[in-house]
């Protein structure tokens, strides 16, 4: 598929960042497997309401794709149904947006049940008001009883119903999917694990720290949107705490409303979160930019004022004065590499600190006999202090409130 990228600089605007939401638009394009022929920009003070650009810059764009054999256009913003028909008799050709494209990439990467059914979901709410240009050439359906009937359901009504049958079915199973994580998380707030999700902008590194934290097997590639559907896995901090880590979908400029709305069901994990480990790629020349991004999504999706750690990564592609200037807007940061490892005692440190109010201090006196709880008290609980006089062992340590009754017989007092 080659294909000609199209943006449009308004008053609102400035050529830089029109340049670089083209350039992230063409590596979209290149994520959904396509060769990029060409971009093209033109400057306005308002879309037009028929076809987003002006008909002479149209027909421009158009003699260049018909010399250059593309058989896609791809513009930067979302386009009207009405704008989409027109352009497409103007470039004769497959014309798409940006939500279009997003859909695209989603659809293909989806893996799971309910990861295909968010993005059939989306993509169904997306083509509904679209399906006009389809089926303008057909004519009505007649009635079943012949000439006597009346001219009945036109295809494109047809269509229509099928489809938002569809979308009811789709939400009907989604519903189910938000029971059933419902159901374990209140088995997960039973064990009082804390969760923390991992949220940050599309290639940021999520997946590979996820890996790196837990040796899971998270795809992680140089690629946008390498993996959609989410991943938990467990955590055992150096203050030996179990954390339940959810890897999320990653986020983007100009996220489709409608992919906000169909991922819910997973970003829910986001919002029920103890703690959130906001992921930026500080070696990115847009990193600040990358931030606002993600703040809007999470404010979207009612996350904003969760407690939230952020974890600048990539720092081993460190170049340029970005990493200075973030320091000194973020000073508790905490700064890796994912990929080698670099700074992850201090990320879990600081992840453990974040996460210790949920833990009990506790001072305990255990016989030195009892060498079971001894040992349990070593595997599950952080040990800040211990002395050992006689018979007995005495400790200070935090526990679990889920463990509190096992070492009930043990306290001498709560600190």
């Amino acid at each position: 598929m080659r294909v000609f990228l199209i943006g449009v600089e308004l008053k609102s605007f400035s050529a830089t960042s029109v340049r670089e939401s083209l350039t992230e638009l063409a590596e979209l394009a290149e994520t959904a497997g396509a060769a990029i022929a060409g971009d093209g920009v033109q400057k306005m003070d308002t879309p037009n309401a028929a076809t987003y650009i002006g008909k002479g810059k149209a027909d421009e764009f158009a003699l260049f794709c018909k010399a250059n054999g593309v058989d896609t256009v791809i513009f930067d913003e979302e386009l009207s149904p009405a704008q989409t028909r027109n352009l497409e008799k103007i470039f004769e050709c497959k014309i798409m947006d940006r939500t279009a494209l997003i859909l695209e990439i989603f659809g293909q990467r989806a893996r799971t049940r309910e990861g295909k059914l968010q993005i059939e979901h989306a993509q169904l709410k997306y083509l509904l008001p679209r399906l006009t240009r389809y089926w303008s050439h057909l004519s009505r359906q007649r009635g079943s009883t012949g000439s006597i009937g009346g001219e009945g359901e036109s295809q494109l009504e047809a269509d229509r119903r099928k489809l938002s049958e569809r979308i009811e079915k789709i939400d009907s199973e989604l519903e189910k999917v938000v029971r059933q994580r419902e159901t374990q998380r209140a088995g997960r707030q039973r064990s009082q694990w804390p969760l923390a999700s991992i949220v940050g902008y599309t290639n940021a590194g999520k997946s590979t720290l996820l890996n790196q934290l837990t040796g899971a097997a998270v795809v992680a590639e140089d690629k946008l949107f390498a993996t959609l559907d989410p991943t938990t896995r467990r955590l055992k901090l150096p203050t030996k705490q179990n954390v339940l880590l959810t890897d999320t979908v990653g986020f983007i400029k100009k996220l489709p409303h409608g992919l906000v709305e169909a991922f819910k069901a997973t970003l829910e994990e986001v919002v029920q979160a103890d703690l959130l480990l906001h992921i930026v790629d500080i070696s990115h020349p847009q990193a600040a930019e990358q931030i606002e991004a993600v703040n809007l999504v999470l404010a979207e999706i009612g996350a904003a004022a969760k407690p939230t750690l952020m974890v600048f990564n990539k720092m081993d592609q460190l170049t340029g004065t970005v990493a200075g200037v973030m320091r000194e807007k973020y000073p508790h940061a905490v700064c890796i590499s994912a990929k080698t490892g670099e700074g992850i005692a201090p990320l879990l440190a600081e992840i453990g600190t974040q996460l210790r109010p949920i833990r009990e201090f506790l001072d305990l006196k255990v016989p030195l006999e009892k060498a079971a709880v001894l040992a349990r008290i070593h595997a599950v609980g952080q040990v800040v202090s211990s002395r050992y006089t006689g018979k007995t062992a005495r400790f200070k340590v935090r526990i679990p409130p889920h463990l509190l009754e096992e070492f009930s017989a043990f306290v001498v007092e709560e600190i």
